[in-house]
Formats: structure tokens, sequence, C-alpha cells
């Protein structure tokens, strides 16, 4: 049971994090750095993108796994 809660809050963390904070801070870290190309701009946007929802995973997953802590040896 805790595997199953901590993926379910891993599932809302990513979520939340591609909604709310992704594209915000992509834009921002893409705007902290000069460019010859387009595409570099847009790999370095895509690669914070990436890492921020990775991130989100994270915590929610972390979450998940504490509350679920208790629910161990229910079955």
């Amino acid at each position: 049971m805790r595997y199953f809660v901590a993926i379910i809050f891993a599932i809302a963390g990513a979520a939340l994090a591609m909604h709310f904070l992704s594209g915000p801070v992509a834009d921002w870290a893409a705007l902290q750095f000069k460019f010859e190309s387009s595409d570099e701009a847009e790999n370095v946007n895509q690669l914070a993108f990436m890492v921020v929802n990775l991130a989100g995973l994270i915590v929610g997953w972390t979450i998940g796994w504490m509350i679920g802590g208790p629910l161990r040896g229910a079955r």
C-alpha cells in the first residue's frame, strides 16, 4: 500500500510541477544565458523543464512515501 500511495503522490507532484512551475522556471533559466543559436536556447529551456518535472516527481514520491508509512502494515 505504501508504494501505491507514493506513486499516486509522485504523479500528482509531477503534474502540479508541470502545470505551475516548469514553464516559468524554464523560461527564466533560458533567459539567464546568451546563446549563439535558437537551438541552444531551446535545449536549455527543455532541460530546465524536465529537471523541474523530475523534482516535482521526487518531492511527490517522498511525501507519498512518508504518508504511506503508517499504511505499510495494513492489508
